[in-house]
């Protein structure tokens, strides 16, 4: 999927209620929007419904007219609804350690306009990757951790996030717990990737670990944070098999790759507004 540069994007839940694709649609056609995408889910289990729809204006098209319109016919069904128009590129801020690989991925994404956002700035507790973001002329914040006051470096942190007005923050294999304070701040707009072994190797070279146990697939999960470690709801998953002749850094090049193609797919979902937070779990349209 991938969205198409001319078209607005109209994005709304609501409770499950009889007419509720009617209701939006129907508005779309008397305003005379051509519709090119549509994608709804009805949730029987939490009773929500969901709707994503790409469409081209009209000649004459007046944004808040559309709005107000849009507010007046759908405010009976509860509808919570956001328009993206046509071209728009959110602010994104990526947070690093060391690992260079899904930054990389994501920057040349963003350059050859794969992926349409704007990285404004990238955050790191170490310096390793600066002269990367300098060649793509990014601002580079090293903040150091300091384990004695972690709560100075993570409200440096948010600061840049505030200061450049970004709207998706991407933690690149940054390597460390965010507190359940920065964990609420950033819940529902932080993508975080990590490895998805089975069983779920924990702690130092999780992939030498997997090697001793003769793992036969690898992966990686893309999800939002929230303050359980690793357990936000999910965006997206990749998975490789492998067998008895990969070696643990073989396993380790192909992670990389995996977790470079999940979290590229995540961060598109997220930013051409497929993903719908439903309760702890996603619904990606």
């Amino acid at each position: 999927m991938s969205r198409t540069p001319d078209t607005w994007i109209l994005t709304a839940s609501c409770p499950s209620i009889l007419g509720t694709v009617d209701a939006v649609t129907r508005y779309l056609f008397e305003q005379g929007c051509y519709v090119t995408e549509h994608h709804s889910f009805d949730d029987r289990l939490s009773a929500r419904f969901f709707i994503r729809i790409e469409f081209r204006q009209p000649e004459t098209f007046a944004e808040l007219d559309f709005r107000d319109g849009l507010a007046a016919r759908v405010a009976s069904f509860g509808m919570d609804f956001e328009l993206t128009p046509p071209n728009y590129r959110s602010k994104v801020v990526i947070m690093v350690s060391k690992a260079d690989h899904c930054l990389n991925d994501l920057l040349y994404r963003q350059r050859i306009g794969q992926l349409p956002m704007d990285v404004v700035a990238v955050v790191s507790n170490h310096p390793d990757l600066e002269p990367l973001a300098r060649w793509h002329d990014i601002p580079y914040h090293h903040f150091p951790l300091d384990p004695a006051d972690k709560p100075a470096q993570e409200r440096k942190v948010m600061q840049v996030i505030a200061d450049t007005g970004a709207e998706l923050v991407i933690l690149a294999r940054y390597m460390q717990v965010l507190s359940p304070e920065l964990c609420r701040k950033l819940d529902g707009w932080a993508i975080n990737i990590h490895h998805s072994l089975l069983p779920g190797f924990k702690g130092a070279k999780p992939y030498h670990q997997a090697y001793e146990k003769g793992v036969k697939l690898v992966g990686a999960t893309a999800h939002y944070i929230n303050n359980d470690l690793d357990e936000g709801p999910i965006i997206a998953q990749g998975v490789e098999p492998v067998d008895h002749s990969h070696y643990p850094e073989d396993l380790i090049a192909k992670g990389r790759d995996i977790e470079c193609l999940t979290l590229a797919k995540a961060v598109g979902y997220h930013i051409e507004r497929r993903v719908f937070l439903n309760a702890s779990r996603t619904v990606v349209l």
